[in-house]
Order: structure tokens, then C-alpha cells, then sequence
């Protein structure tokens, strides 16, 4: 048992760490250069170091090195987890810098899916509540640029409050870790517990008032980090509930606009800032339904209070998700 949990620890602590060490002077380098974003929920709307993901992505990176030369038969998920996301990232700077668009951005990030499948790093054998282990030779590998286009984009979609996406993905990657650990599947349970170090690392500095915003770079990394892993750990519906609030933020955008879109393209915000600093849902019938607007249909909150109420409904749904690979299990 400690043998399988040790690799597991120590990835954790190297994404934490060296995560932890590289944000300082992540943030100070893209405040520097003039690299922010405008934290809209405030009143007084301050500028903060943006892009700030890079220390998140390479925290991650680092841990997966060390796991591969920890153990060298983790070595061909290493290289197919470390090259699919940092494709992503890759991705997620390029919008920054040239506004991809709300149909190439999805496009691309699905791209993360070629080193998975020319490794053929994946089992086409998921298994399913009530059925168990079904066999899609042919259709699996067609739906993996799909998973990792999809979690990118809706983790994406949800970093838009301080620590919203950080503090919901660490809830729902702890719960995958332990769904990786019910399914015997500790290589990839390793790989997953550097992105939960980095995460709870990243989650310190982007916390209400937050300090640091990821950017696309380092919330399309953290969604496609997920979509990954899910597959090497043959967690896929654990995962998909674990990201239900994500899901649900993303499906109810899309149908309120009726396509694909870019929050800088929405000249009807879904949440207004009003005067004493506490959010409210628009009135704008033009507004997106977003989850937050939802939560603030009940009457206006501060920004962290909206933060947490996401994070307890990520709770909700990592707990459902570990019911479900248990559920799996006994199938």
C-alpha cells in the first residue's frame, strides 16, 4: 500500500513547491510587462498580473518529471500527460497574446489529444454504472479530442471569480485522485496528485482578493490536465460528475447565446458589481445564464461568498463522483 501511495505524496509535494516557489516571480515578470487583467468584480476594478497559469503548468510539469524518473514504468503516461497538456497551455497563451476566437480556441485544444492517441496512452474499455467494462475499440479514440476540447473549455469558462477555478478543480481533482485509488489506478493517481499540489499552491495566491489570474494558459491547462488524466485512470464518468458544475456553467452559456463564445464578445454581463462591492444577478434578458447568476438569483453576495457556493457544489459533486466509481466498482 505505501508503495502505491508514496508516489502519489511525493508528487504532490513537488507540485506544491516548486508551483509555490515560481508564482512570485511568475507575477512579478507579467506585471512587469504589462501582462494584466482587470478584476471586474470590484468596484475600483485593479490591474492583476495576468497569465500567472505558466507557474501552475510548469509546477505540474516539474512533478511529472520527477515521477517518471522516479519510477520509469509511469514513463509512457509521463511523456503522453506532459506533452497533451502543455499543448493545451501552448494554446491557452496564444489566445492571450492573439485572440484565437470562440471556435479555433476549442478547435485547437483539441489537438492536446494527439500525443494520447499516437501513444496509444488510453484503454478503449471505460466502464459504465449498472453495466460495467464496455468495448469501444473504434469510437473511443474519436471522443478523446472531444474530453480534452470539452474540460479545457468549461474549466475555462468558470475561472471568472477569484478562486473559482482553482478552488473548485482542487475539489474535483482530489476527488478523481480517489477514484483513481478505488479503480487501481495508481499511475495515473500520481500524475493527478501534482496537479492537485500545484492547484492547492495556485489556489493561495488566486483566493479572494485575488493576486494572480491563471489566464487561458493555465485554466485550459488545469481542464485538459483532468480530461487526461481521466482517461489513463479509466475514470471517465467519475470525472464528467466531478465537473458537472463546470458543465452546467458551460451547457446553460452556450444555450442562453445559441453558440460558441468568448466573454469579451458579451456586451450584457450576466453579474453587475454593485455600488458597496457585492455581486447581483444582471436583469438583462440579453445576459448569459452562467452558474454564478443562477447562485445570485437568490439576492446579492460577495464575490467570495458566490466563490464558495461553487466550491460547495463541486463538493456535492465530488462526492457524487466517488459514489459512482464505487457504484462501478462493485459492477
Amino acid at each position: 500500500m505505501l508503495g502505491e501511495v508514496l508516489p502519489a505524496a511525493l508528487a504532490l509535494t513537488v507540485g506544491f513547491t516548486v508551483t509555490l516557489l515560481l508564482i512570485p516571480q511568475v507575477s512579478g515578470f507579467m506585471r512587469r510587462h504589462g501582462i494584466l487583467g482587470v478584476d471586474v468584480h470590484k468596484p475600483e476594478r485593479p490591474l492583476i498580473p495576468e497569465m500567472c497559469g505558466v507557474a501552475l503548468v510548469l509546477g505540474v510539469t516539474a512533478s511529472s518529471i520527477f515521477i517518471g524518473i522516479l519510477r520509469s514504468d509511469y514513463l509512457l503516461k509521463v511523456v503522453a500527460f506532459t506533452a497533451s497538456t502543455l499543448i493545451v497551455a501552448v494554446v491557452g497563451a496564444l489566445d492571450r497574446l492573439m485572440k484565437l476566437g470562440p471556435r479555433l480556441k476549442p478547435l485547437l485544444t483539441a489537438f492536446g489529444a494527439i500525443p494520447i492517441l499516437i501513444l496509444a496512452a488510453y484503454n478503449p474499455h471505460p466502464s459504465l454504472p449498472f453495466i460495467g467494462g464496455v468495448r469501444l475499440t473504434i469510437i473511443y479514440p474519436l471522443l478523446i479530442p472531444v474530453a480534452v476540447a470539452v474540460t479545457a473549455n468549461a474549466v475555462n469558462m468558470l475561472d471568472v471569480y477569484n478562486g473559482s477555478m482553482s478552488g473548485t478543480c482542487t475539489v474535483a481533482v482530489l476527488s478523481v485522485i480517489i477514484c483513481m485509488f478505488i479503480n487501481g489506478s495508481v499511475e495515473a493517481a500520481g500524475l493527478a496528485a501534482g496537479l492537485l499540489g500545484g492547484l492547492l499552491s495556485f489556489h493561495i495566491y488566486n483566493r479572494y482578493p485575488a493576486r494572480i489570474f491563471a489566464g487561458d494558459v493555465g485554466s485550459l491547462y488545469v481542464g485538459a490536465a483532468i480530461g487526461v488524466l481521466a482517461i489513463f485512470g479509466r475514470v471517465e464518468v467519475a470525472a464528467v460528475t466531478a465537473l458537472m458544475p463546470h458543465i452546467m456553467n458551460a451547457f446553460y452559456g452556450l444555450a442562453a447565446v445559441g453558440r460558441l463564445y468568448e466573454r469579451r464578445e458579451i456586451s450584457a454581463r450576466p453579474v453587475v458589481v454593485l455600488p458597496d462591492g457585492r455581486l447581483d444577478a444582471s436583469s438583462d434578458r440579453r445576459a448569459p445564464v452562467t452558474l454564478a447568476r443562477m447562485i445570485l438569483a437568490g439576492g446579492p453576495l460577495k464575490e467570495y461568498e458566490v466563490t464558495a457556493r461553487m466550491v460547495t457544489l463541486s463538493a456535492v459533486s465530488a462526492g457524487l463522483a466517488v459514489a459512482t466509481q464505487l457504484l462501478i466498482s462493485w459492477c
